[in-house]
């Protein structure tokens, strides 16, 4: 009797023909032989082995499970029964490999983090802090001006002519007296979209309170130039005289040295002028010839001191130099990525915090960091630097004096936290130098605009 066919729906598919040839025969010449489910060459196997069958029992007893091609004492085979040994060593490799990834990670992660936190110590120590102005300025808070804008900040930039230690080279040390080369108040909008920093003449004629000197004396008030309040007093007579001036809180100050301004310097890889002119100035320790020059720390030094031998030997011009220069500074730090790039930005912390003398508010990296990162925004269109509005004082032609009313506009500006404009000499409607409003006096309240420039200006296209 015919066995019984269940029929399947559907056509049997065709052979594959890959597996045979044209006349039927295989291409391969294994192609008969019966294959592992994994497709391996194998034993072909029994009736008793047949799909199906079930297990039967084998001599002894010893009941047989799987193909006749299994391991001989019933492990499953890989493939039916789970992994094998050879997949249980490949996960347990794996498992270590991993162990040991992690612990290498965790190793580096923790050398760098030890790394990180010995440069901000070593950054951190770098900066000296200025103790004994704090104190003085406690003393006489009374006498001092209020905030007027909140986080608007006024920091005084303090350049020492001191002569002491490796200043040495640069002139006779008197004794470790110093005087204020250069004094400029940065004002810092509150919004952080501008910055303006006014230059003090060192030889402008102002009102200096009484002081305390170095020795516990205190100095009696009085009527001089300006640089006299740093040699008498210090910084704390210094500030005191800029408030007692302009009406404006001093919120910081920071004292720089002539080895500090070479290092930041050199730490930018120079800065780039022109020169009109050629110079040599031995008393500044300059010699440059006339074009586009790249000055290295030393030459940069030299070139915002000289006096006598560039121009008019006046210290307008003087200013007007450093001024120049600190703009292009500016410019050369942001066009550089510098503050955003962390290999260039180490050389130039190390050089600015050995640099500095700060008030107990800054004497940190952490400080000057959210005051670098509040700044580093602003456009340098919007870095402006002017000289506070002067003339030659009356009674000595080698000395200044305030021009009025024009000083204390300037100065309630910056107090108030308002805008103000800057423009080179040549470009200002007047020809006595003084400021004049940049908007017609019918309209809106114009903006006071100043002899000066900003960060932006190339000095060599002027």
């Amino acid at each position: 009797m015919d066995a019984d066919v269940t029929e399947s729906a559907g056509t049997p598919a065709d052979p594959d023909d890959s597996a045979t040839g044209g006349d039927g025969t295989p291409d391969n010449p294994d192609a008969g032989e019966e294959r592992a489910p994994d497709g391996s060459p194998g034993a072909v196997p029994s009736d008793n082995d047949a799909p199906g069958s079930g297990p039967k029992d084998g001599p002894g007893g010893e009941t047989r499970s799987g193909s006749g091609s299994g391991p001989s004492h019933g492990a499953p085979s890989e493939g039916f029964g789970g992994p094998g040994p050879t997949v249980d060593i490949v996960v347990k490799r794996k498992r270590h490999w991993v162990r040991w990834t992690a612990l290498g990670a965790s190793f580096v992660v923790l050398i760098a983090a030890g790394a990180g936190w010995w440069l901000y110590k070593k950054l951190d120590g770098n900066i000296r802090t200025d103790t004994s102005a704090a104190a003085e300025l406690r003393a006489y808070e009374k006498e001092r001006p209020s905030s007027v804008v909140h986080n608007a900040q006024n920091i005084l930039l303090i350049g020492s002519d001191s002569r002491a230690g490796d200043n040495r080279k640069y002139g006779r040390d008197d004794g470790g007296s110093q005087r204020s080369d250069t004094t400029i108040l940065l004002h810092l909008a509150a919004n952080r979209k501008s910055a303006t920093a006014m230059s003090i003449p060192r030889d402008l004629m102002v009102n200096i309170p009484e002081c305390h000197k170095p020795d516990k004396t205190v100095s009696k008030p009085q009527f001089a130039q300006f640089n006299w309040a740093f040699e008498s007093g210090g910084t704390a007579c210094t500030i005191r005289t800029v408030e007692k001036m302009t009406g404006i809180r001093i919120d910081h100050h920071m004292v720089v040295d002539f080895s500090g301004f070479k290092n930041m310097v050199n730490a930018v890889d120079g800065v780039e002028i022109c020169l009109k002119e050629p110079i040599n100035d031995s008393a500044a320790h300059l010699k440059l010839a006339a074009g586009r020059q790249k000055l290295n720390g030393e030459q940069a030094l030299g070139y915002v001191r000289a006096r006598k031998s560039i121009g008019n030997g006046s210290d307008t011009e003087r200013m007007d130099r450093q001024q120049q220069f600190l703009g292009a500074l500016v410019n050369k730090v942001q066009s550089n990525g510098v503050l955003l790039n962390p290999t260039r930005l180490y050389p130039v912390l190390d050089a600015a915090t050995k640099a500095l003398t700060t008030d107990p508010g800054l004497d940190s990296l952490k400080d000057l960091y959210d005051l670098v990162r509040g700044m580093r925004n602003v456009p340098t269109d919007k870095v402006q630097f002017l000289t506070v509005p002067r003339q030659p004082y009356a009674p000595n032609a080698n000395r200044d004096e305030l021009v009025q009313p024009d000083a204390d506009k300037l100065f309630k500006q910056l107090r108030d936290d308002k805008p103000v404009a800057v423009v080179p000499a040549d470009q200002l409607k007047d020809d006595d130098g003084k400021n004049t409003d940049a908007a017609d006096a019918s309209g809106p309240t114009p903006t006071p605009t100043y002899s000066g420039n900003n960060a932006a200006t190339d000095l060599c296209k002027q």
